[in-house]
């Protein structure tokens, strides 16, 4: 198979995104949109990956040196077209020998499966091949000019159409493949003679028609091409990816009793067997065994739920909960690092940081691990077995004994042995008859002042 390298652009400013975060860095899934494409062109095979970015966006450079290295990271001093962003990589690939695609780091949506037919027309003759579209509104996109018997002959920006050819609804996604070696000697000869005075990518498929060298294009469904320029646009491409997801969940036989309204993650892993019930929102970072319930109204990130867990409703399990087998995490209990052993149950109003639950411990209702102490954080243990009063306080660093009790209302400052009761109460002091007397002077209060 021919070496694939990969060209993703991302130098543009995104000033129709209107945020302070650089564009290809807002998220869909939870994860960047470069990123996204980072792991799209991977997965297709592409060796050799290239980040172009602009001197405008030191995040955006800091992002892809992080996933690739600094040799991956190109910059685009000037703001001189997609053309010139594109030559700004071919230091990068001086020594490589094989195609070369190039994407924009904007589109989250692209799938490997979008993208091979490029390579398999690659590989059938065509010197370029390209990604092209349909839209349901065309207006702003690069109409793609083909001749008789189907090649590619240009490509015209929106700006620079002739009224005829703004008729054609066959628009240009943006990706394309072409031989290294083939494209930069296209994109050397790419002139600024249009209306934005800007050196275009899609003029070298007219250069090299021009050659007569053959350019194909492979029509893509509109949702997997689409770019996030704005808001909505971001929040368009977030409405696609939950739909695929929740697909494949579905497909894989995940039981959920109303699909729509399920928000996941790219890497949200739930196994077949396992059922989700209305508005759960999986961050990143949760894995969800067989069998196990989340109820309505939970949400899950860097967690993990093992087989038959019962989680909500109003559940919230933070980064490092370890969720144990048969473990019931209820109602308006928070879980943060801590691994709850098989058959633990907490079922109401609690908070449980830093530590573990032994199986089959129970927590009771309105129970805090008091983990922080202002400067550093201390682990709660709890031991198999143990009984937590409800409205109790564990003041870690703590220990309770497996087998142990604690009485409700405590405040435990202490390790607690194995098979003990720990009581932290004040003295319960009663006075006869003063609940009587206080309503009476009450009442003659209010009378004296003429209220009912």
């Amino acid at each position: 198979m021919t070496a694939r390298a990969a060209v993703i652009l991302a130098a543009g400013q995104g000033t129709r995104m209107k945020s302070k975060t650089p564009k290809v860095l807002h998220k869909v899934g939870g994860r960047a949109l470069l990123d996204h494409m980072i792991d799209t062109v991977a997965a297709i095979g592409c060796e050799r990956i290239v980040v172009v970015v602009g001197t405008h966006s030191p995040e955006v450079r800091a992002q892809a040196a992080g996933r690739l290295g600094e040799a991956a990271v190109a910059v685009q001093e000037t703001p001189l077209g997609t053309a010139h962003a594109v030559l700004a990589a071919k230091a990068a690939l001086a020594d490589f020998d094989g195609d070369v695609l190039i994407t924009y780091a904007d589109a989250p949506l692209l799938r490997p499966d979008d993208l091979q037919p490029l390579f398999d027309l690659r590989g059938a003759g065509a010197d370029i091949a390209l990604i092209a579209f349909e839209p349901v509104d065309p207006l702003r996109y690069g109409r793609v000019i083909r001749g008789a018997e189907g090649e590619v002959l240009r490509i015209v920006e929106a700006a620079d159409a002739t009224p005829e050819e703004a008729t054609v609804r066959t628009c240009n996604a943006g990706m394309m493949v072409a031989d290294r070696a083939a494209l930069f000697g296209w994109l050397a000869r790419v002139k600024d003679d249009n209306a934005k005075r800007e050196f275009y990518l899609t003029d070298v498929v007219g250069l090299a028609a021009a050659d007569d060298r053959l350019v194909l294009a492979h029509v893509a469904p509109e949702a997997s091409v689409m770019g996030c320029d704005t808001p909505l646009q971001l929040s368009q491409a977030e409405a696609v990816f939950q739909q695929r997801r929740r697909d494949q969940f579905l497909a894989e036989g995940v039981a959920m009793l109303a699909p729509e309204t399920a928000h996941f993650s790219w890497d949200t892993k739930i196994a077949a067997g396992a059922q989700i019930e209305q508005f759960v929102v999986f961050a990143p970072g949760v894995t969800v065994e067989t069998g196990a319930v989340i109820r309505a109204f939970s949400h899950l990130e860097g967690a993990v739920v093992r087989e038959g867990a019962l989680i909500g409703p109003y559940a919230r399990l933070r980064p490092g909960a370890d969720i144990g087998e048969e473990a019931h995490i209820g109602n308006f209990v928070e879980v943060k690092k801590v691994a709850v052993g098989k058959g633990a149950k907490a079922n109401h109003l609690s908070y449980l940081g830093d530590g573990t639950v032994g199986p089959g411990a129970n927590i009771g209702a309105g129970t805090i691990f008091c983990n922080y102490d202002g400067f550093d954080k201390w682990d709660t243990h709890i031991g198999a077995g143990a009984f937590v009063g409800s409205n109790s306080s564990l003041v870690a660093p703590v220990a309770i004994g497996a087998g142990a009790y604690t009485g409700s209302g405590s405040v435990i400052t202490q390790d607690v042995a194995a098979d003990a009761l720990a009581l932290e109460r004040g003295v319960q002091a009663e006075k006869p008859g003063w609940a009587a007397r206080f309503r009476e002077r009450k009442l003659a209060e209010r009378a004296a002042r003429g209220k009912k």
